[in-house]
């Protein structure tokens, strides 16, 4: 394994790289292309924060939680509120700023706020010819031609090897609370959802777990900000949504915080045998596709966030669900090696998506050593 301390060592590396690379940031998501390990880890730091202008840089292999840590003393966060994937997966190592860079990683805000990469000011990385190169920097701005910076966040390390990364982060609020809805339907739950995050209330998470912790029906309805905003929010929501069923409102922050990072980690299905399959798809569409999937396979579990534009099933293992006539942007998240091997983890793009893809990938990569196979 490879561990370089400095940008010019990780240039020199993949410049004298004569096989395929497999790029790793704290290896949280179980990624394992074909290859010698390359690891970020050791290109770790802060390098500039100023909360007056929410603005942060830091090296690529920065832990995630360090991030975090420095921010809250600063009354921030990062606004995306990103996923670990370690209790799903069953995997250990740190989740690194990179690493969510390089997967878009994102949770139950970005309904409301956006993903990683609408934060994500500017980059810094190695591509496949070790030639370091720069995009963006620490202010929002438009661009012309190629926007790396867009084009990183997601790039899962194909077109190169980030070293830093800049976002724009925001103020933790001040206050939380969300409405509860036991016992509705996947159909209603929806339609729960879509009446609250179209109404004028600035919902920051709406999800529903047909089995929630207590083995029942449960659908959750955020919303955050200043505590006067919070409590008139939540009781205009139980008002618009009364008509679904009783209602609860938990603003408890211990309690809180448990139950949206039950979700956001898709606890439910850590610890279990099976398959897992992130599936992005229309919030109205959601329930129909769950239906088609119980068909052929009734032992399926499922779990709905972004008001049901994100569906994370689980399946038995080694079952390849994309040929049931499913609808959306499937991805396989857990599964053996062996499944990985016969199944590809993103959604096959259509054929002119793919030939651009493949271009931009022989622009930053002509060798194809990083992550090779990752994306096609």
């Amino acid at each position: 394994m490879m561990r370089p301390e400095t940008e010019a060592e990780l240039a020199e590396i993949i410049k004298g790289a004569a096989a395929p690379l497999s790029i790793r940031g704290g290896n949280t998501r179980g990624m394992a292309p074909a290859g010698e390990v390359l690891e970020t880890g050791g290109l770790s730091g802060v390098e500039l924060y100023e909360p007056g202008a929410l603005t942060l840089v830091v090296k690529a292999g920065t832990p995630m939680a360090e991030v975090e840590a420095l921010l809250a003393t600063e009354g921030q966060r990062l606004p995306f509120e990103p996923m670990d994937h370690r209790a799903l997966l069953g995997t250990t190592g740190v989740p690194t700023m990179g690493g969510v860079v390089a997967a878009n990683i994102s949770g139950p805000r970005r309904v409301q706020a956006g993903a990683c990469r609408d934060y994500l000011l500017g980059v810094r990385f190695v591509d496949g010819n070790g030639v370091a190169l720069k995009n963006g920097g620490r202010v929002m701005k438009n661009v012309t031609g190629y926007d790396l910076v867009k084009l990183m966040a997601g790039s899962y390390g194909t077109l190169g090897v980030l070293t830093e990364v800049s976002f724009k982060v925001l103020p933790q609020p001040e206050a939380a609370a969300c409405v509860l809805i036991e016992g509705l339907s996947d159909d209603v739950a929806v339609q729960a959802m879509s009446a609250a995050l179209g109404s004028p209330f600035d919902v920051t998470g709406a999800a529903h777990a047909p089995v929630g912790v207590d083995g029942t029906p449960v659908t959750m309805i955020r919303v955050e900000g200043f505590e006067g905003s919070v409590a008139y929010r939540a009781e205009q929501l139980k008002g618009l949504l009364g008509s679904f069923g009783d209602l609860n409102v938990e603003t408890a922050p211990e309690r809180l915080a448990a139950g949206w990072t039950w979700i956001r980690d898709v606890e439910a299905f850590a610890g279990q045998e099976g398959d897992v399959w992130r599936i992005s798809v229309k919030p109205s569409e959601g329930p129909g596709l769950v239906d088609v999937l119980k068909r052929s396979r009734p032992d399926i579990s499922v779990l709905y966030d972004w008001g049901g534009g994100l569906i994370w099933v689980q399946t038995p293992a080694g079952d390849d669900i994309r040929p049931y006539g499913l609808k959306g942007h499937a991805t396989l998240v857990r599964a053996s090696s062996e499944t990985k091997a016969r199944v590809t983890m993103l959604q096959p793009e259509p054929v002119p998506v793919a030939a651009l893809s493949k271009g931009i990938r022989q622009k930053y990569d002509p060798r194809g050593i990083l992550n090779a196979g990752l994306m096609g």
